[in-house]
C-alpha cells in the first residue's frame, strides 16, 4: 500500500517574502498581503496569518483590504519567484526524506514515502521533523500522510493540526467529514455543488454518480475516487539537474526478484563508475522502478560515510527487493545518488606491521537501513561540568570532536534521563547519606566518596548564578553503587532546595 505525504505551507508566499526582507531590512510587524493583477483589477493573492485573522481573504480587492485593516502592508506578488523557491524546497525534501517528491502548486509538496519513513523513525517523527525544520527557518507548515495523494492533500489543508497520520486503509473515513473544497475541484464546480446543498465530502460519496457526472462532468468522480484511494494518481518526481544517475529500459517488462537483483547490480556498477569519475561517494541511493501500469515503486537506502563499493551498495539495495511490488511488470529502472560527497582514494596497507583501522560503517549501513538511521547514534562529549549537558547524540560515524569527559572523578555507566527524587538521611553540610529510599526500597549506605561540587553555568541562565550540586558515590549493603547528589551546599538556601536526587548507577 503506497503512503503519500502532503506538506502544506499555508503562508508560503508571505513567509518567503518576510524571510527575504529580513536579510536586508527589519521584518515586518504588520499584517501583510500580496496583490496581483487580474485584468484591470488588483486582487489579494496571498495573506499571512495576521491578515487572515483580521478577515482578509484571497480574491478580495486590494482597496477593500486596505480599508478594512489599518496600517496593512501591501506588496506585489512574485508568482515566478514563489515557484522557483518551491522547486528548491522540493529538491531539499528529495535529498532528505523520500525518493519521489513533486511540487503541489501553489503552496505545497507531495511525496511518496513508501519504504522511506523508517529511516526517520516512522511516519509521525518524519512529519514532525519536516514541520519543525521549516518552522526554524520561518515557514509555517502542516503535514499529513495517507494512502492517497487526494486524502493527504485534503487532511493537511483542512485538519487544523500540524501533523496528521491517517492509518492504512482509512483514507475513505478521513475525507468523509471534510468540506467539498478539499477535493481539489475547480471553484465553479465547488460553487455549483454548494448551490445544490452539498457541504461535506461524505454527502457526495452517498450520492449516485450518474446525475453528478451528467451535470459537472467526470472531474468530480475522478477526484472522489483519488481521495478515497480507489484510483491511482501518479506523482512525477522532481529531478535535480546535477544528480548522478543511470537507468535501464526493458523491451519486455521484468518482474522476477532474481532478474531485478541482477539489473540492480548492473546499475550500481554503472553508477559507481560515474561517481569515481567525479571523485564522489554515495551517501544516499534512490532506485525507482517504473511499472507498466504507470505506478512507480521506490527504494531508498543510506550510508554512514561516502561509498562507491559495488558489492556493498548492491547488497543494501537487494535487501529491499522483497518490498518491491512489480505488478504486471517493470519497464524502466532508474538509480540515482541524490546525496553524494567527495571520496578521495586512500593508501592501502603496505607493510606487515601496519594495523588496519577498524571499519564498522558497513554494519552501520545494514542496521540503519533496517531499523532507521534516526535510531542509530552514539554519544560524544560536550564541554560542560553539568552531567546532563556533558554529552550529545551524534551519528554513529561522525568524526571525533576532540573533547573528553572529566577523568578526575569516576562517572556512572548509566545516567538517568531525569534525576529522580530520593529520601535521604544525612548530616549536613558535607556528609554523605547514611541511608536513602529510591523507588520504594530503603538502602543502607555502606561506603561513600565525595562530595564533588558542581557549579551552575551562570552564563546560560541567571537562576544558576548561585546554584550548586554536591555529588556522592555511594555503595549499599548489596554492593550496588549509585551516584546521588544534594541540590545546594547544605547551608545556604539560595544555592538549592537541599533535596536529594539519584542521577546514575555504576556497573
Amino acid at each position: 500500500m503506497p503512503r503519500v505525504v502532503s506538506l502544506f505551507l499555508p503562508s508560503w508566499s508571505t513567509d518567503r517574502l518576510r524571510r527575504k526582507l529580513g536579510d536586508v531590512s527589519p521584518s515586518l510587524d504588520r499584517p501583510l498581503v500580496l496583490v496581483g493583477r487580474h485584468g484591470n483589477r488588483r486582487l489579494v493573492t496571498a495573506t499571512d496569518r495576521a491578515a487572515m485573522e483580521a478577515g482578509l481573504r484571497v480574491g478580495m480587492p486590494a482597496t477593500k483590504a486596505q480599508a478594512l485593516v489599518q496600517g496593512l502592508a501591501v506588496m506585489d506578488a512574485e508568482p515566478d519567484a514563489d515557484a522557483e523557491a518551491l522547486e528548491r524546497l522540493a529538491l531539499w525534501a528529495l535529498r532528505r526524506y523520500a525518493p519521489i517528491v513533486a511540487m503541489d502548486h501553489p503552496d505545497g509538496l507531495v511525496m511518496d514515502t513508501t519504504g522511506a519513513d523508517h529511516l526517520h523513525g516512522g511516519e509521525q517523527l518524519m512529519l514532525a521533523d519536516m514541520v519543525e525544520r521549516l518552522s526554524q527557518v520561518g515557514f509555517s507548515a502542516r503535514a499529513a500522510v495517507a494512502d492517497s495523494w487526494g486524502a493527504a492533500h485534503a487532511v493537511a489543508r483542512y485538519v487544523k493540526q500540524a501533523v496528521s497520520v491517517v492509518a492504512v486503509n482509512a483514507a475513505y473515513d478521513a475525507i468523509v467529514p471534510l468540506p467539498i473544497a478539499a477535493l481539489r475541484l475547480p471553484d465553479a464546480i465547488v460553487g455549483g455543488l454548494r448551490v445544490l446543498g452539498f457541504d461535506r465530502v461524505g454527502e457526495l460519496l452517498k450520492q449516485s454518480r450518474a446525475p453528478l457526472t451528467l451535470r459537472f462532468g467526470p472531474e468530480l468522480g475522478r477526484r472522489l475516487d483519488q481521495a478515497a484511494g480507489r484510483l491511482a494518481e501518479p506523482i512525477e518526481p522532481v529531478r535535480p539537474a546535477d544528480v548522478v544517475e543511470v537507468k535501464r529500459a526493458f523491451g519486455e517488462p521484468i518482474g522476477a526478484a532474481e532478474t531485478i537483483a541482477r539489473y540492480i547490480g548492473k546499475l550500481v556498477q554503472a553508477l559507481c563508475v560515474e561517481l569515481e569519475t567525479m571523485g564522489l561517494g554515495a551517501r544516499r541511493l534512490d532506485l525507482l522502478l517504473y511499472r507498466v501500469d504507470n505506478r512507480i515503486e521506490a527504494v531508498r537506502v543510506g550510508t554512514a560515510l561516502p561509498v562507491r563499493d559495488v558489492k556493498r551498495l548492491t547488497r543494501l539495495l537487494c535487501d529491499k527487493i522483497e518490498k518491491i511490488d512489480p505488478g504486471f511488470g517493470i519497464e524502466l529502472m532508474r538509480l540515482s545518488a541524490p546525496l553524494a560527497e567527495p571520496l578521495t582514494p586512500r593508501q592501502t596497507i603496505s607493510s606487515l606491521i601496519e594495523q588496519r583501522d577498524a571499519d564498522i560503517s558497513n554494519l552501520i549501513d545494514v542496521l540503519g537501513n533496517r531499523v532507521g538511521e534516526e535510531k542509530l547514534y552514539r554519544f560524544t562529549p560536550v564541554a560542560s561540568d553539568v552531567p546532563e549537558r556533558s554529552f550529545r547524540r551524534v551519528a554513529p560515524a561522525s568524526a571525533e570532536t576532540g573533547q573528553a569527559w572529566p577523568d578526575h572523578w569516576p562517572r556512572p555507566a548509566r545516567l538517568l534521563a531525569v534525576p529522580e527524587l530520593i529520601e535521604a538521611i544525612a548530616l549536613l553540610p558535607d556528609h554523605p547519606p547514611a541511608s536513602f529510599t529510591w523507588r520504594g526500597i530503603r538502602r543502607r549506605v555502606k561506603r561513600a566518596d565525595g562530595p564533588e561540587r558542581v557549579f551552575g553555568e551562570w552564563w546560560k541562565r541567571d537562576a544558576e548564578l548561585a546554584a550548586v550540586r554536591d555529588y556522592f558515590q555511594v555503595e549499599d549493603d548489596a554492593g550496588e553503587r549509585f551516584w546521588i547528589y544534594r541540590a545546594g551546599d547544605g547551608e545556604d538556601a539560595a544555592t538549592g532546595s537541599h533535596r536529594w536526587f539519584l542521577h546514575g548507577v555504576f556497573g
